[in-house]
């Protein structure tokens, strides 16, 4: 797979609690830092006190072979309680898209999560740049990360929303 092809992780999991309470822990944002291997939690910005289409965000992160770093993230999609999608970096040519969707489900939510790469650039351009002979390598062990990090997000998630229920 090559980054052009926009490689894509899916992850869902059942939850005991409302679309409500779901909800509003996947919008809460300084609280991904209590989940994620790699956000370190996020803050409403430019007078944003919560998640609206156009809505920006300033989002954290912290990786082994990275460092450290803050992207600015728009709400691109948003359906209260049921949808919300963020665009790294720029809306129309983002680095990654991240998003959720929740969906009742007998007497609780199935809370899906996905990242698309790009199409724009991102931290995973700049070391396929450096290294186009293994491109693919690399967008493997990326998705490998995404995966995980879905996982932990997503039980994270899972546990405080049923322990709020």
């Amino acid at each position: 797979m090559r980054f052009t092809d926009g490689p894509r992780m899916d992850k869902d999991v059942y939850i005991g609690a409302s679309p409500e309470t779901v909800w509003a822990i996947c919008t809460d944002l300084p609280r991904f830092g209590e989940w994620s291997p790699e956000n370190r939690g996020g803050e409403w910005t430019d007078g944003a006190t919560g998640p609206a289409l156009g809505a920006r965000f300033l989002g954290r992160q912290e990786h082994p072979g990275r460092g450290e770093w803050e992207t600015t993230c728009t709400v691109s999609t948003f359906v209260p309680q049921q949808e919300l999608a963020w665009a790294l970096g720029e809306l129309d040519d983002p680095g990654a898209v991240w998003g959720f969707s929740l969906t009742p489900e007998g007497d609780g939510t199935r809370l899906r999560q996905h990242v698309q790469m790009g199409p724009g650039p991102s931290g995973i351009t700049e070391v396929i740049k450096a290294l186009p002979d293994k491109e693919e390598r690399i967008i493997e062990r990326r998705l490998r990360e995404y995966e995980a990090g879905l996982s932990a997000v997503l039980a994270g998630i899972k546990a405080t929303a049923e322990a709020e229920a």
